[in-house]
């Protein structure tokens, strides 16, 4: 689905990213994992277009990513941060103000949300303003108002790092069994192994904005390619 070839992102004079080759499957869960100023953040913000390039393809089913405008990239995927930055309105509108944005019917916007609100638990909140619920609550429904749009790609940006263990365990859990059912791309930025391990099928080590070594957790886990990448897993909390 996604094709990276030779691509760099300069920021201030510096080298931040440089992926020389990347290729994500269709329906597959990627993890990028690194510490703090690895490059994760910034090839995210690359795909989706946040950003540029210095020199480099992307290619998203074919098609390099710089033929079509942004505008129409962006409706092909959906993001979500750290922060659930919701509105201030109740979970259902949050969820539906995506679709509202791009002209969807209302007959078909009501089934959708609240497919989705039954899908991560949240049908119980549809009232409920954004104010008065939790963070891991709140994170569901920044999950939901992206999912509802069925995305091409989905771009997780270190999701579940706010929240307490057993909330993100739980919400973790459960997009693992979800995702395979939407069949839906997705790109995860972490820096927890174990989040990572949870969640996504392979994993692809960043260090110093390169990737230094891509495979299966249990592959990558077992036999780290180099010094530096078996420093990073002693220093990550699991």
């Amino acid at each position: 689905m996604i094709e990276i070839r030779d691509l760099v992102v300069r920021r201030g004079g510096r080298t931040v990213l440089q992926v020389d080759e990347l290729d994500v499957q269709n329906g597959e869960v990627l993890a990028v994992v690194g510490p703090n100023g690895a490059g994760k953040s910034t090839l995210l913000l690359a795909l989706a277009r946040l950003i540029r390039a210095e020199r480099g393809r992307i290619l998203f089913n074919g098609q390099q990513v710089q033929a079509e405008s942004d505008t129409a990239h962006r409706r092909r995927l959906a993001l979500v941060l750290q922060d659930a930055l919701l509105f201030d309105l109740s979970v259902y509108e949050n969820v539906a103000i995506g679709l509202r944005f791009r002209k969807v019917g209302k007959k078909k916007i009501e089934p959708r949300v609240n497919t989705w609100l039954e899908r991560l638990g949240i049908a119980h909140l549809r009232d409920r303003r954004a104010s008065q619920i939790s963070g891991g609550e709140a994170q569901r429904v920044s999950l939901a108002r992206a999912l509802v749009l069925e995305p091409e790609l989905l771009l997780l940006d270190e999701p579940f790092a706010a929240l307490d263990p057993p909330t993100r365990i739980r919400l973790l859990d459960d997009l693992r069994a979800i995702l395979p059912k939407t069949g839906t791309t997705v790109i995860f930025i972490t820096h927890n192994l174990d989040e990572a391990q949870r969640l996504a099928g392979r994993m692809a080590i960043f260090l110093d904005g390169k990737i230094r070594q891509l495979g299966t957790p249990e592959e990558i886990l077992a036999a780290p390619a180099d010094a530096q990448v078996a420093a990073f897993f002693k220093q990550t909390k699991m």
